[in-house]
C-alpha cells in the first residue's frame, strides 16, 4: 500500500509516553484533562516531551495519513446529500485512555466515540493483529482505522438509528443478526466505500493489499474469535458479525462504493 500519497491529517492526537507534541498535541491533553485523567492514563510523574523513535514517527505518519484520505472521501461522498463532514479526531494513546465514553484500557482494542466524535487507537493493538493472528500488511491496518472512521460517518448521518433507538428503549441488540451486529457491518462496508474512493484517487493499492484487509475482517468474525478462544460457538452473543458477513459487507462497500448499498438494517438475509 502507497500510504505515502495521502495527505496527512491535522487532527490526529498523539497521548503516547514516547512522543513529541507535533503540533503542542500533548500540550493541550494536559490543558484539558485535569490531573486525575493524566494520572489515569500514566502521564503523570513522566517526561511529556521525549524525542520520537524512527518507528514512532513511521508509525503516526501512516495514521496520519489514512485519517487524513477518510477526511478527503468523506467530504467528498457526502457532498452530493448536501452534508458537511465535520472532521472526527484520532488520538494516539498507550495503555488506557479517558475519553467522553469513559476510561477504556488497551484491551478493548481501537474504538470510536460518540459523545466527542473521537477514535481512539492504541498502536500496540496492530502488533498484537500479527503476533496472534497473522494479520500484517498497512493495508489490513488502514481497514481496522477506516472501520472506525465509518462509526462516525454513521453518527454524522444518523445512520444507526434503529440501534440507537433500542438502546434507548433497554432493549436486547446483541446476538446473531441482532441491531448491533448490523451497526458493525455497516461501519465494515463504509470502510470499503472508503476503499475504492480511494483507490480511484490515489492508485495505491498493491497486489495482496485487498487480501490482507479480509483476512483481518476474518480473524475479528465473532464465530472465529469464538471458535479460537473457547471452542465453544454462542451466536447469542455475537456483536460484529460472522467472518463471512465481515467480510461480505467490506466487499460490498468496496465493489459498489455506494452509502446506499450498506443498510445492513435492512438487509436479509446478512
Amino acid at each position: 500500500m502507497l500510504w505515502n500519497k495521502a495527505r496527512r491529517s491535522d487532527h490526529v492526537l498523539d497521548t503516547r509516553e514516547s512522543s513529541s507534541p507535533r503540533s503542542g498535541i500533548n500540550r493541550k491533553i494536559a490543558a484539558g484533562m485535569g490531573i486525575a485523567a493524566l494520572a489515569a492514563i500514566g502521564l503523570l510523574g513522566k517526561d511529556l516531551l521525549p524525542h520520537d523513535t524512527p518507528e514512532d514517527d513511521r508509525s503516526r505518519a501512516f495514521v496520519e495519513s489514512i485519517l487524513g484520505d477518510t477526511e478527503e472521501a468523506w467530504t467528498q461522498l457526502l457532498e452530493p446529500l448536501g452534508q458537511a463532514y465535520p472532521n472526527p479526531s484520532l488520538t494516539l494513546f498507550d495503555n488506557g485512555v479517558v475519553s467522553g465514553c469513559g476510561f477504556a484500557s488497551s484491551a478493548i482494542g481501537p474504538f470510536y466515540c460518540t459523545a466527542d466524535q473521537q477514535i481512539f487507537l492504541d498502536l500496540t493493538f496492530f502488533d498484537e493483529m500479527a503476533r496472534q493472528y497473522s494479520v500484517v500488511g498497512d493495508f489490513a491496518q488502514a481497514y481496522i482505522i477506516a472501520h472506525e472512521v465509518g462509526h462516525h460517518v454513521q453518527n454524522v448521518l444518523g445512520l444507526t438509528k434503529p440501534l440507537d433507538d433500542a438502546l434507548d428503549a433497554r432493549q436486547s441488540v446483541d446476538g446473531d443478526g441482532g441491531l448491533h451486529v448490523r451497526g458493525e457491518l455497516q461501519a465494515d462496508c463504509l470502510a470499503g466505500v472508503w476503499a475504492q474512493h480511494a483507490q480511484q484517487r490515489l492508485n495505491w493499492l498493491e497486489p495482496g493489499d485487498i487480501e490482507a484487509a479480509l483476512h483481518a475482517a476474518t480473524v475479528f468474525g465473532d464465530d472465529y474469535l469464538q471458535r479460537n478462544q473457547t471452542a465453544a460457538l454462542l451466536p447469542e452473543t455475537f456483536t460484529h458479525g460472522t467472518s463471512a458477513q465481515r467480510m461480505h459487507w467490506f466487499n460490498v462497500g468496496f465493489t459498489q462504493g455506494r452509502l446506499d448499498q450498506c443498510d445492513t438494517f435492512a438487509a436479509e438475509p446478512l
